[in-house]
């Protein structure tokens, strides 16, 4: 019986026997551009829409007195960086797992941050200058940093650091807030409905970008249970250091939720491209999951601490609104006393509902 001999498929380059050299599918890349594309759009689109809760006066307030700019500075460059190094030592990780994990820690806020600052009732004048002031000092602190804590495994000329990638994420948050500032101070009702808009638009926007990333880089989730470890404490480990320190510093309330939003969330495509650019594919089988792992990780706790937020602020309400209702019925009561003595023989009231005849009863 024949059999039939194997063919090569059409698109091969070379064939020797049953050996055929297939270019590589293109619709990962072209699939990837495509989402890129859009994904910045909407991004832009948001942070238009939060732009729009931001006062050019209050925001000029925290530039000339930056001290939560400050304090956000020393978390995202002194300790995020700290941090993942000590974690990597603890955890005792590979050389290549353990740069990835400080090129993470290393990396300025992210804008999801902006969008859960919304949600947290933060102070957005703050979240937005934190931002855009982490992005430009991270043109010179991240190699810093990176020269500093990844000597230990690797020099510091082997990771490349995408300053146009870090421009670009500069001009998509500061272009469209700029605007947004503009649209609330011209037509603040037409901001107030963008804002609503935009806040949930952003909320989805975060969940799809989570699972665009889990979906294309699938076949990077087969990595070491220690960088999930790492992955899963290192946003709690952020968030709480960040909370810590500017209450510490004795900021208020709702300063330190957003000081704490702006330490913990990375920017974490900035980290994955700075992997892409500096290792090669076989150092990124063991590595390139990371920043996912964290991404997610953030969310997960960010979107807990908005539940925990609303659920304390509804019990507040709740309370705030049962003391109204006992006021309300006490003056009630009050007042019924008072008309209850008006209407039999014109007797006064004192403000405990007791009457002029009493008192003089009293002295008698």
């Amino acid at each position: 019986m024949c059999t039939p001999e194997p063919t090569c498929p059409e698109n091969a380059t070379i064939c020797s026997g049953t050996s055929c050299l297939v270019p590589r599918d293109p619709f990962n890349d072209i699939l990837n551009v495509v989402m890129s594309t859009t994904l910045t759009v909407m991004l832009a689109l948001v942070m238009f829409s939060m732009g729009c809760t931001v006062e050019a006066r209050k925001l000029w307030v925290h530039i000339r007195r930056p001290w939560g700019i400050f304090i956000g500075f020393l978390c995202q460059f002194g300790i995020m960086p700290f941090t993942a190094f000590a974690l990597s030592l603890i955890f005792n990780v590979l050389p290549v797992q353990a740069v990835v994990i400080i090129v993470m820690g290393c990396c300025p806020g992210g804008s999801s941050s902006n969008v859960f600052c919304y949600w947290l009732d933060g102070d957005m004048d703050l979240s937005i200058s934190m931002t855009a002031c982490s992005s430009i000092l991270a043109l010179g602190m991240m190699p810093l940093c990176l020269l500093i804590y990844t000597t230990v495994w690797t020099s510091g000329d082997a990771i490349q650091i995408p300053f146009d990638s870090i421009g670009i994420t500069l001009v998509s948050l500061l272009v469209p807030v700029a605007l947004g500032i503009y649209t609330k101070h011209r037509w603040p009702n037409a901001a107030k409905k963008i804002l609503k808009v935009g806040s949930v638009v952003g909320i989805l926007l975060i969940i799809i970008i989570a699972v665009i990333g889990g979906v294309l880089y699938q076949s990077s989730w087969t990595i070491s249970p220690s960088l999930w470890i790492i992955g899963t404490i290192y946003p709690f480990i952020g968030f709480g250091l960040g909370f810590l320190l500017a209450r510490f510093v004795g900021q208020p309330w709702h300063r330190c939720r957003t000081i704490a939003l702006e330490t913990g969330m990375q920017n974490a495509q900035l980290a994955s491209t700075i992997t892409q650019l500096s290792f090669s594919p076989a150092e990124l089988e063991v590595m390139f999951a990371f920043p996912l792992i964290y991404s997610i990780f953030q969310l997960v706790v960010a979107g807990v601490a908005v539940g925990i937020h609303y659920s304390v602020k509804r019990c507040r309400q709740k309370v705030s609104a049962d003391e109204d209702g006992e006021g309300t019925h006490s003056t009630v009561e009050d007042q019924n006393k008072q008309n209850y003595a008006l209407e039999n023989g014109g007797f006064h009231c004192d403000e405990n509902g007791n009457s002029e005849d009493k008192d003089k009863a009293t002295k008698l």
